[in-house]
């Protein structure tokens, strides 16, 4: 089987720059040709020097009618390529694409421009949903100007694949936000009881999104931090985690008022329901979350107390 990786999207949606960084990176510094079929010419170019490092020919095929098996056949034969790009043409009805019986499509990606999306979504939806119906990833760029529109696209893009993984990115990169709809817990709950996984992603989204959670009751099984010179009145309810290696180990927790905080002792674990509220603390150099306790009781270990981000 011959490995094909299709990248779709409409003209100047950021395919070309896609598949130049790929062939930019290392890992892709492999053995053997690449055979990069071009459907379309948009206004990037590839650069001759990073073909030739990478190994990689390319193919222009202008008309729709030359996309076949017979044709596509004739260029493998001719370069006799390891793997296969195809930069298809996003006005070109995926539905109708053929490719010759032994070639695999081990990857499917759509690029889309963020800043035209509903354009092409309203006049263009059959063919666009013809791209991403088996994309595993879909990539919206230069989405610097349409950040807050960001979960009504990916809505849009749920409802047709819903297994795909919707990446944003701005000028800066990819945009790690983490959007209402994919909270594995209900903002609606009183309280909101947070798991493991749940702890994890409600302490990162508190620092980008506190207003969510203002007001709300949250409860955790947590371990106790105490530490020196801290305020009276106040201690730390947290989890270690695992950020990035076994040696990249960090304490997440918030300071919360409670008034048996001297009671407690360090590193015993407990349910702590508390009220979110956003106020000045030293420790934060500003604003941030402070819980104010409701109840906090004696509990056992969690099976896993440390929680897992890699």
């Amino acid at each position: 089987m011959k490995p094909v990786y299709m990248i779709n999207g409409f003209l100047e949606s950021g395919k070309t720059e896609f598949i130049t960084f790929t062939l930019n990176q290392p890992y892709f510094q492999i053995k053997g040709k690449t055979l990069l079929i071009l459907c379309e010419e948009g206004e990037i170019e590839y650069d001759e020097g990073l073909l030739a490092k990478s190994r990689t020919v390319l193919e222009l095929i202008e008309d729709e009618a030359d996309f076949n098996p017979a044709h596509l056949t004739e260029l493998e034969k001719k370069h006799k390529p390891e793997r296969i790009i195809i930069e298809y043409n996003g006005m070109w009805n995926f539905k109708n694409m053929k490719l010759p019986w032994y070639w695999k499509i081990e990857q499917q990606i759509t690029t889309i421009d963020g800043s035209t999306f509903p354009m092409y979504y309203t006049n263009m939806r059959s063919l666009l949903a013809e791209m991403i119906r088996k994309s595993e990833m879909i990539i919206f760029n230069r989405c610097d100007n349409v950040r807050e529109e960001l979960p009504g696209y990916r809505r849009n893009i749920k409802a047709v694949n819903p297994s795909a993984d919707v990446i944003f990115e701005d000028a800066d990169g990819e945009i790690d936000e983490i959007f209402e709809d994919d909270l594995p817990y209900s903002l609606t709950d009183d309280p909101i009881v947070l798991d493991d996984q749940g702890y994890g992603i409600w302490y990162l989204d508190s620092m980008d999104h506190l207003d969510r959670y203002l007001g709300k009751k949250v409860q955790f099984t947590a371990m106790v931090l105490r530490p020196e010179g801290f305020k009276a009145g106040y201690f730390v309810p947290g989890r270690m985690a695992m950020t990035c290696c076994a040696d990249d180990m960090a304490f997440l927790g918030y300071a919360c008022e409670f008034a048996g905080a001297a009671s407690l002792k360090q590193q015993e674990w407990v349910k702590v329901t508390a009220v979110v509220s956003r106020e000045y603390w030293e420790d934060y150099k500003g604003e941030g979350p402070v819980l104010h306790a409701v109840s906090v009781e004696k509990t056992k270990a969690p099976k896993d107390p440390v929680i897992n981000f890699t």
